[in-house]
C-alpha cells in the first residue's frame, strides 16, 4: 500500500476532492492501514465507491485549433487519487489470480508492462522483413477507430469479464445498473 502512495504523482491536478499525492504521502501510519483496510475490504464485498467514479472534467486547448470549435478541446478526466491507488493495486492482484496471457492476445500491447507503441512497431517490421526474406507476400491494414471506446459492445465485453474473471472481480468492474438489469 505504502508502495502504491509513494507512486503516486505529486504534481498532478486533484479530483473534485482535492486529495494530492503529497497529502496522502503525509498521511500517519494509522490512516494508512485504515485506507489499506478499506481496499481490502472492497473485492470481498464487490463495493466500488460510486463517488469513486465521477471524474472532473477539465477542457484542455488543442495548440493551433481554433478555439470557437468543440473539436478544439481534449477533455481530461480528474479521477480521485484514491480511485486510482485501488485500480492499481486491483490490477496487481487480476494478474496474479487471472493467467493474463491466455486471456489478452500477445498483439494486444495496452495494459500490458513491457510492451509499448514501439515495441508494436518492432513486431510489425519483423513480421514485414520476414515475409521479405521469404518472398512471400506482405498485406497490412491500420485502422484508426473514432471514439473506440465508445464504441465498445459492453455486453459483450462484460460477458468477456464474467467469463474470464473470478465473480467478485466481475462484480467490482461491472456498474451497478448492467447487474440489476435481467438480460
Amino acid at each position: 500500500m505504502k508502495e502504491a502512495i509513494n507512486k503516486c504523482n505529486n504534481h498532478k491536478a486533484p479530483a473534485f476532492d482535492l486529495i494530492t499525492g503529497l497529502i496522502l504521502k503525509e498521511l500517519p501510519r494509522k490512516a494508512i492501514v485504515f485506507l489499506t483496510t478499506i481496499y481490502n475490504i472492497m473485492p470481498r464485498l464487490a463495493y466500488f465507491p460510486i463517488t469513486w467514479k465521477f471524474a472532473q472534467i477539465i477542457m484542455i486547448h488543442k495548440p493551433g485549433k481554433p478555439s470557437n470549435r468543440v473539436a478544439s478541446y481534449r477533455p481530461i478526466s480528474l479521477l480521485p487519487i484514491t480511485s486510482k491507488i485501488f485500480v492499481r493495486l486491483l490490477l496487481k492482484r487480476i494478474q496474479t489470480d487471472v493467467d493474463i496471457n491466455e486471456t489478452i492476445p500477445t498483439h494486444q500491447f495496452r495494459f500490458r508492462e513491457i510492451h509499448s507503441t514501439t515495441h508494436q512497431c518492432h513486431r510489425i517490421v519483423n513480421t514485414i522483413l520476414k515475409s521479405l526474406e521469404e518472398k512471400k507476400l506482405c498485406t497490412a491494414a491500420f485502422l484508426d477507430i473514432h471514439q473506440a471506446f465508445d464504441r465498445v459492445w459492453h455486453d459483450g465485453l462484460l460477458y468477456k469479464l464474467k467469463c474470464t474473471f473470478p465473480t467478485p472481480y466481475y462484480l467490482l468492474l461491472t456498474p451497478i445498473s448492467q447487474i440489476a438489469t435481467p438480460k
